[in-house]
């Protein structure tokens, strides 16, 4: 018969042997946390460009423009997203496959400074209203050029509103932001008919 003793002598055995394994798996999870980084949120991304899409009209709207001040249609398109945590240092400047950012840029020709100033306060009324919060204050005064400009982002998702205008063109640029995101396999950027925007009548 095996002493008594034995038994305390195997329960802390399996115990010490349960530890190893969480302390294994833990190590390996922070690891991964570090190589990797934090990993990017999923997205559809025609979900996405009906989002950009919707926003600009709203800024168009804002801005609330004399119908001679016609915006010029543009067409979400996709930017590089790289790779995050310790794995970014091993393939620095190398973009990733399988996640974008998207963004939406249009414009407004022939708007004279006044008319730019008072359509910009309107729409940054409303962005802060709706608690988009103030990222970048463009205002910018030289000697030989004047340029007006804010950037918005809402807290909640990170998409931007980005607003600008100079006294060199006269004319209001808006690009509208989402963030990186992991999109689809089958994604194919070309030939989208929800990438398209026009201002509405």
């Amino acid at each position: 018969m095996a002493p008594e003793k034995s038994v305390p002598y195997a329960v802390t055995g399996i115990a010490v042997v349960a530890l190893l394994v969480v302390a294994v798996v833990a190590g390996n999870f922070a690891w991964n946390v570090a190589w990797n980084g934090a990993p990017y949120p999923s997205a559809d991304p025609d979900a996405v460009a009906q989002r950009l899409t919707a926003r600009s009209d709203e800024v168009y709207d804002g801005f609330a423009l004399q119908e001679k001040h016609a915006a010029d249609p543009g067409r979400v398109v996709t930017g590089a997203c790289y790779y995050r945590g310790l794995r970014g240092i091993a393939h620095i400047d190398e973009a990733r496959s399988d996640v974008r950012s998207f963004g939406l840029d249009w414009s407004v020709p022939d708007v004279p400074e006044a008319t730019a100033r008072e359509a910009q306060q309107r729409v940054r009324r409303q962005l802060v209203q709706q608690g988009w919060k103030l990222t970048h204050e463009g205002d910018r005064t030289g000697a030989t050029y004047r340029q007006l400009g804010f950037r918005f982002e809402d807290p909640a998702d990170g998409y931007q509103v980005d607003v600008r205008w100079n006294d060199s063109t006269t004319t209001l640029f808006v690009s509208v932001y989402a963030p990186c995101a992991q999109v689809p396999a089958e994604f194919v950027e070309h030939g989208r008919p929800e990438a398209d925007w026009r201002p509405t009548a």
